[in-house]
């Protein structure tokens, strides 16, 4: 998959068509324009909310919007531009979901990291479980994300992982691009505060490890055994979809600790037939469309 805010000309022109063939009555050109960006939407949206169900429902709450308002693209920006303004403003607006209640700051979540035990693992218990390992290392930076504003998580979203830069930052944003700048320095700079103070595979002074904890993660209920949230088998990583540096992470600099976060699985969730069909049943959309 392609980074959605790197685009060429051949993709816009494909958004355009899809848009038109849609609006002409085309319910196969819409469910590919729907394909072609619910997994971005997706994974911001878990980015934004770290449940699972929660990215889910605000998937669809986004693809509503943007199928019932589809008659209302004129042009004036890239499609991308304007469907992804379109699903920031949501995330901004919505209601505050579970998560975002309970990780609420640096500070609280760095003495709920604390609370947990350390339990060292054995070599060979590291082999057997270094899936889990994985999938504690991603939930526990999925939750630093969350300590963040929303608008900082998505100015970190949109300026680290995705890479996109100011001036594109800011039209999405609708802010100026000095603001932008200024909202993703600041949101690098406490991401790597808090973890130069908590983290081992930024400060190996450190003593916490994602497998001294994948134990304690595993008991407090953070992490589950029979179905991962984060570390799944049927994703592309990040790295394959956004330019990466090249870097070694075990030899972090302040600059690029972000690859932490890029190497996050990008995930192509399988619930996009079941989310396809609700969306369709919607009433708004059977409305915009005619659906019969």
């Amino acid at each position: 998959m392609h980074n959605p805010f790197h685009t060429t000309e051949a993709e816009e022109t494909e958004d355009q068509q899809l848009i038109e063939s849609a609006l002409g009555g085309s319910s196969a050109a819409l469910e590919s324009l729907i394909k072609r960006h619910q997994h971005y939407i997706y994974n911001v949206a878990l980015k934004l909310a770290l449940s699972p169900v929660d990215a889910e429902d605000i998937t669809q709450e986004v693809l509503v919007k943007m199928v019932t308002r589809l008659g209302q693209f004129q042009g004036k920006s890239s499609f991308r531009t304007w469907l992804y303004r379109i699903t920031f403003n949501h995330f901004l607006k919505m209601k505050k979901r579970p998560l975002e209640s309970q990780i609420t700051t640096f500070e609280q979540y760095g003495e709920d990291l604390d609370s947990i035990p350390y339990h060292d693992l054995s070599e060979e218990e590291q082999i057997e479980q270094r899936e889990l390992i994985v999938e504690a290392k991603l939930g526990c930076m999925s939750g630093m994300i969350l300590c963040l504003s929303r608008e900082q998580r998505l100015v970190y979203i949109l300026g680290e992982l995705f890479e996109v830069n100011h001036n594109v930052g800011a039209e999405l944003l609708e802010i100026t691009p000095a603001n932008f700048r200024k909202r993703l320095e600041r949101a690098r700079r406490d991401l790597y505060q808090f973890m130069n103070r908590k983290c081992g595979l930024i400060n190996k002074a450190n003593p916490c490890r994602c497998a001294r904890k994948t134990t304690g993660f595993i008991a407090a209920g953070w992490v589950d055994k029979q179905k991962m949230r984060f570390n799944t088998d049927y994703v592309r990583t990040i790295q394959d979809t956004v330019p990466q540096r090249n870097t070694q992470l075990d030899h972090l600099l302040e600059q690029d600790y972000a690859a932490l976060f890029q190497d996050t699985p990008f995930q192509e969730k399988p619930h996009a037939d079941r989310l396809l069909a609700t969306l369709f049943s919607d009433p708004k959309v059977r409305e915009t469309f005619n659906l019969s």
